[in-house]
Formats: structure tokens, sequence, C-alpha cells
């Protein structure tokens, strides 16, 4: 069966039920093709591909017939393109020919056919039709307002023809939709045919007569499913559409979803144990501590698990019952080669680079892309199975990119956010992708998507602009929440909602905060008191430098340590008088792509030892391994000067971290923060560094070794007081705050829910 319909009014138009019904029908039975038979120009269609929610057309046939493209590749259907751009006498001479009528040439994307607006009167001009008739062009007049130079002899019912002859099918096997009289060349009566309900009242009259069209009464796909059912499609085994509007929902009005586990897992003596994070990530504690006061959830990440071992999966697990009562570990089953290539691989060899404007290091594999997708639908339906009706759906980071899309499907009652960690980066860098529709295009299904900093969400939205038309609704002043000039990722407006056209997606700029209490109790712990202690012994007469980071190329760390040997070379008053204790946590084994840069790192470190060590005193201490979070804690606190360096980074909560330990404690370390770290559009107070210019790195760092301590003390209450206020909960409440605010999707009502079901029925029936 071939199903050839128009766009706008008909297959994208109609109640939820009876569009989510259809749209399953379509995913369930690939025999069927399907053909977008359209009056827009492939340009405009292009946006509509990149929806995850609409299935995708094998056949596109665009202005108004003039445009035939296969639906996967977009690439011309030859030789029909051929036929039909020999009939063209081409853009200019149209427009040359009929320059004297003063009509206004419609400003839309249009190939092969040129476009005007029209009144009655004017369109009536026999000389308008003999200028026509002398281009060897067909005239198409609409709505007593749009002209249409057409190839002669070309529309949507002859280019269709074209289609089927070419495809040898049987006409009775093809089921035309359409609802204006721009449709009726296909609804002439030689294919079966649908006019939906609500269709033009000159297209039903048109039609009237004919006995293989039928006259539906529910609009858009309604009408298509009530034509499938009229003409018996498909035979006697009916259409078995996947009634996913069926998905039992689960409990929880909050769903957590986030790629890995807030515990880790672990064998010993064959069983399996879990343990507290010991990664220095550190969302995982923020997230975490959000359902702190008891907040009923569930948070649902991946499992490692092989169906070869024989051993029962567990999808439910308590996250840790003391601390978060009601908090329930909905796990995803992956086996290793899932978890390899779907984090491990891809993510990191594909799109971490790319949002980090590394786009020249990144590796783009089809194979893998397709292991992503399967990933994230499993996810997507483990979360279906988990919110309850309406319930906010929070979904982190890039690793998840397509969920919204999948969930969107399985559940549209669902409030759908998003919350980025990482850098976006800008339209011409992320365009690098290879699947940037599909990205853009589940994104888009979210009714609420914040990121760290207003550069980032403007960064979105203008790569969003280039794969689907959007029309700003609203934007805000940037300052004083954040920093508008001298800084690199500064900006002065945002844009805080889009309307795309099916929804308003609304934006927010939120960094994400830190939570004080667990910086506190580290502190207070009696071993880190001691371990202060010996420190501030160890130091005595030494000033401390920081640098806390994960090994990755993005950091810095590398720049920063040839940087320090420059500092030390250049100011020889140094030796002796400052140490940098630089932590850098190795990635995992499998991620074999930072060895080089490992190596790289410790030829450095080795070399600045080398080179200005002296007895009883060493400038730099490298720790390529974990500390516990609480060790970290007692360094922040010793710490003189953190030097933050990254190269590009969504936020660093590190650098909040620092301030958090320093204020707590009455301290008067300085930040010396990398201004492309999304940190420094917030942390006023902090010395922004250009990571990019060593000559620069150094001036500031030596710059932040001899500040007053005046000057320390009120930079550090500055920025203390941005990091307690912007705590945490503050940043939860905020993000959700504006899901609030963003009027939440409509359930399905009983009586559409009824319909659909009893549409189903009878399809099934047949």
């Amino acid at each position: 069966m071939l199903l050839a319909t128009d766009l706008d009014g008909t297959f994208l138009a109609g109640n939820p039920a009876d569009r989510l019904s259809l749209y399953q029908t379509l995913a369930a039975h690939p025999e069927i093709r399907l053909a977008y038979v359209t009056g827009r120009s492939l340009e405009s269609v292009l946006p509509l591909l990149a929806d995850p929610t609409l299935p995708q057309p094998d056949f596109i046939i665009a202005d108004v017939g003039a445009s035939l493209v296969h639906g996967d590749s977009l690439q011309l259907i030859q030789p029909l393109q051929g036929a039909v751009d020999a009939l063209w006498p081409g853009e200019s001479q149209v427009a040359s020919a009929i320059e004297s009528f003063g009509l206004e040439r419609q400003d839309i994307p249009q190939m092969r056919r040129c476009s005007y607006y029209c009144s009655p009167e004017q369109a009536a001009n026999p000389a308008l039709l003999a200028a026509a008739e002398a281009l060897g062009c067909d005239l198409l007049y609409s709505a007593e307002r749009y002209l249409d130079f057409l190839p002669k002899g070309v529309n949507k019912g002859s280019s269709l023809q074209a289609l089927i002859d070419w495809l040898e099918l049987d006409i009775n096997q093809v089921l035309t939709a359409g609802d204006t009289l721009n449709d009726l060349s296909m609804l002439s009566g030689q294919f079966k045919g649908v006019c939906v309900g609500a269709a033009e009242t000159a297209l039903l009259q048109a039609t009237a007569r004919h006995s293989r069209i039928f006259h539906a009464q529910r609009p858009g796909c309604g009408g298509i499913l009530e034509a499938i059912v009229h003409f018996g499609f498909l035979g006697a085994s009916g259409i078995a559409a996947e009634q996913r509007l069926a998905l039992p929902p689960g409990k929880s009005d909050l769903v957590m979803v986030y790629h890995r586990l807030p515990y880790e897992e672990h064998r010993v003596a064959g069983k399996l144990q879990r343990r507290r994070p010991t990664s220095p990530n550190g969302i995982i504690p923020t997230l975490l501590s959000f359902f702190g006061d008891g907040r009923k959830g569930s948070w649902v990440a991946w499992a490692e698990h092989e169906d070869a071992a024989g051993e029962p999966f567990e999808t439910h697990t308590t996250v840790d019952a003391e601390h978060y009562p009601k908090l329930t570990a909905a796990r995803v089953p992956l086996s290793k080669d899932e978890v390899d290539i779907f984090y491990k691989r891809f993510s990191k060899e594909a799109f971490w680079p790319t949002l980090h404007t590394f786009w020249e290091r990144a590796q783009f594999r089809e194979d893998d892309w397709q292991v992503f997708l399967k990933v994230n639908r499993a996810f997507a339906e483990r979360t279906a199975q988990e919110a309850a009706e309406g319930a906010i759906v929070w979904l982190h980071d890039y690793n998840l990119w397509m969920v919204p899309g999948y969930l969107r499907e399985l559940r549209p009652d669902l409030r759908i956010t998003f919350f980025h960690h990482t850098y976006f980066p800008s339209a011409d860098v992320f365009n690098v992708l290879p699947w940037r529709r599909q990205i853009i295009g589940s994104l888009l299904q979210c009714d609420y998507i914040g990121f760290h900093i207003p550069r980032q969400v403007e960064n979105f939205v203008d790569a969003a602009r280039g794969v689907t038309p959007l029309q700003t609704i609203s934007r805000q002043n940037c300052a004083p929440r954040f920093i508008t000039y001298g800084c690199a990722v500064g900006l002065e407006r945002m844009t805080t909602a889009v309307d795309t056209g099916n929804r308003v997606v609304k934006l927010g700029a939120h960094p994400v905060g830190l939570d004080l209490e667990r910086v506190s109790a580290a502190l207070a712990a009696p071993k880190i008191q001691q371990m202060m202690e010996r420190l501030r012994s160890e130091l005595d007469g030494v000033k401390l430098i920081l640098s806390v980071e994960r090994l990755d190329y993005t950091k810095g760390t590398l720049e920063k340590l040839q940087a320090y040997e420059r500092l030390l070379a250049e100011n020889p008053e140094l030796l002796r008088k400052v140490t940098l204790v630089c932590v850098c946590v190795p990635a995992a084994k499998e991620m074999t792509i930072y060895d080089e840069l490992q190596g790289q790192i410790e030829q450095v470190a080795g070399r600045i030892n080398g080179r200005f060590a002296r007895i009883g005193w060493t400038p730099l201490q490298l720790f390529f391994r974990s500390l516990p979070f609480e060790e970290v804690s007692a360094w922040y606190a010793m710490a003189d000067v953190m030097w933050i360096t990254p190269l590009r980074d969504g936020l660093n909560l590190v650098s909040k971290e620092f301030v958090a330990a320093q204020g707590l404690l009455g301290g008067c370390g300085v930040l010396v923060l990398s201004e492309f770290a999304g940190a420094a559009a917030e942390l006023k107070g902090a010395l922004l560094t250009n990571p990019h210019d060593p000559a620069d790195m150094v001036q500031v760092c030596y710059q932040a070794l001899n500040m007053p301590k005046i000057e320390a003390q009120a930079r550090l209450r500055e920025l203390y007081d941005i990091v307690s206020y912007n705590d945490i909960r503050r940043w939860g409440d905020e993000f959700l705050a504006g899901v609030a605010e963003q009027p939440q999707p409509k359930p399905l009502s009983d009586s559409a829910n009824d319909s659909a079901s009893n549409l189903s029925e009878q399809l099934i029936s047949i």
C-alpha cells in the first residue's frame, strides 16, 4: 500500500489521539509506503524530517508536484525529475515575463515554480493566462490569494501518477488524502482517496460524484484512519498498530533520567555489591540531594547485564533507604558492548569533542549511532513505565539526546524537561554532527530545556534555526544574574521561549548549584580536620596552587603545566615559595583516547620537577588518581590559589566547591578561572584567564599569588555570596519553576481515547 498525503490540514492535523494512532500504524507496518505530496518546497519539508514523532516518508513530492525526491536520501527521483525539469522555462524567465503585472512574489522557498500573491481580479486577467501559455506554464490559483506558475501539465496528481508508474504499483493499493482544492488533482477519482473532515467546501463539491473518493467525518489523521477502514486496506489481518496509548503509567511524579546510577556496582566473590560513588563527578550527589527531603521519585539509569550469564536482572533497587527513602533506581539493562559503544567510545569520541569545539578530534560511525539510538530508546521505554500521568521527567545531558523524541511518542501526557550539563557550541560547530537534524528534532519535543548560561541557550537556538523555522516568543536581559561583557562566554540578552509550530519550548539558563552541607560535613570530619592541620604544617611558608580536574584534553591540564613552567622560569623569586598540586583523575582503562595525553602530562611534569626542584622543595605534585571528596575538600581549604583553566567547559563545579570550602572556613583563597568555563559568566570575583594565551595564564596566576589579602578577602566574600545563595536547592527550584510556568501537556481526553480505541477495533476487525 502507498499512502500519498497532503501535509498541512491533513497528515499534520487532527486530534492527538488520531495522529498518534495513525503514526503508530505506519510504524507498525513497514509494508505501507508513505509519500508526502505537498505544496511546500522541499526546503520547507526538511524540518518535518527532523521531527522524531512523525513517520519518515519514503518519497516526497513537493512544490505542488514540481519536485520529486527519495525520502531517505533526499536525492532526486530520476528520470521523473528530469521530465519535469525539461518543461520548466526557468525562474528568471517567468519573473521577467510577468514583471509588468505588478504581482508580489511570495517570500517562501520554491523550486521549479514561481508563487505570487494575487487578487481574484488579477487572476481573471486574460493577459496573465496568455503570458503563462507563452511560457509553457500552467497557472494554479487557490484560496483567492495564491497564484503558482508551474511547468506545463505538472501538479500533485500528475507527479503522483508518474511515481506510481515508476514503482509499478497497482493503483487500487494507493490511498490519497487532502483537504483543499490544491489536492484536487490527486483526488479526481483515478485513485482511492479521502477528503478529510473539515476539508474545503469547494473540494467536497468537486469530488461529490466520485465513487472512489471518501468524505470523512474526522479531521486530519482521523479522516485517513476512517478511509483505511472504509476501503478495507491491508486485507483480513487489519492494522495491528502498537497501542502505546494503553501503556500503564507508573507512580513517580518526578523521574530523574541520568546515564549513570546514583551508586557504583562491583562484584565481590561473584556477587554484585553496591557502594557510594568514588568518581569525582559532582552532578550525581547534586541530583541526589534533590531527593533529600523525602521526595518520591525514580532514577532511571543503565546497569551492565549479560543475558548469557544466566543471572536474573533486578529492574528496581533502593538507592539509599536511610537518606532517600522514597527514591527508587529503575535500571536499564545494557550489555558490556553496548556500554562501551554508547558511552566509552561513541559519546566520548563523537559528541564530547564536538560539543567542546574540538570537532577535528571527532570520529563519526553510523553503526555506533544505531547503538546510541537503541540505548536511548531503552531509556525512553523504562522512563515511560516509571512516570505517573502528567509527571515531570527530568533528562540529563547529551548521552540522552534522543530520549525526548521517543518519550513524546510513548507518553504525550508527560512534561519532558532536559538539562544540558556540557557546553553547547555555536551552530557552525554543532552542525558538523551528521545527525544534527535528528538530535535537534528530538530536543524540540521537550517542554523545557535548561543550560548553564545564556551563551549556551543562544547557541542552541541558532543551531535549531538551522534545522527548523522557529518563532521567538520571548527574550530577557542576562544582567544582573550573569556577566554580559568582559568574558568570552558573556551575553547581553537571551531567548527564553520559541514556537516550533507544534509546541512552545521554553528555555532557561540555570548554573548548577552546590550542596553546601556536603562540603560542610566533609570539612567537619575529624580525619579531615587532622589532615588540614598536617597540610598547614607541611605548607608553612609555601603558597599552594591547586588544580583539580579529570584527565581530558578539554580541561587544559597540559597547557596549565606548560604555563606553570614558564611562571617559574620568568619569576625565579617564586622558587621554594610556591608549589602546584595537580589532582588529575584518570579516565576508565577502556578509554584509550586519553593515553597519549596522560603521557604528555607526565613528560612535562617530570621536566618541571627535574628543572626546578630543590632539596626539601618539590615545585609540582601530580596525582593521577581519584581522591575522596573529603580529602579534596581539605586541599580546597588550604589552597592560596585555585587554578582552573579548561579550554571549554559547560560550567565547572570544582570552582564552586573551592569557593564553598574557603567561604565556610573564612579563608581568602583566590579563584583563577578560565573565561571559557560556564562558571565564568556567573562567578563575579574570580580572576578570569584565557587558557589559549600562555602569557595571560602566567600573568594572571602571578597576580593571584601576589594579591593583597584585603582584596582577596573581598573577592572571596562576593564569590561565596553567589555560591551559597544559588545552591543546589535554588537551582532545582528555579528549574522546576520554569517548567511549572509551561502549560502542562493536555492528556488525551476520554472521548478522544474512546474514539481512537473504537477506530482501532474497527481496523483490527477488517
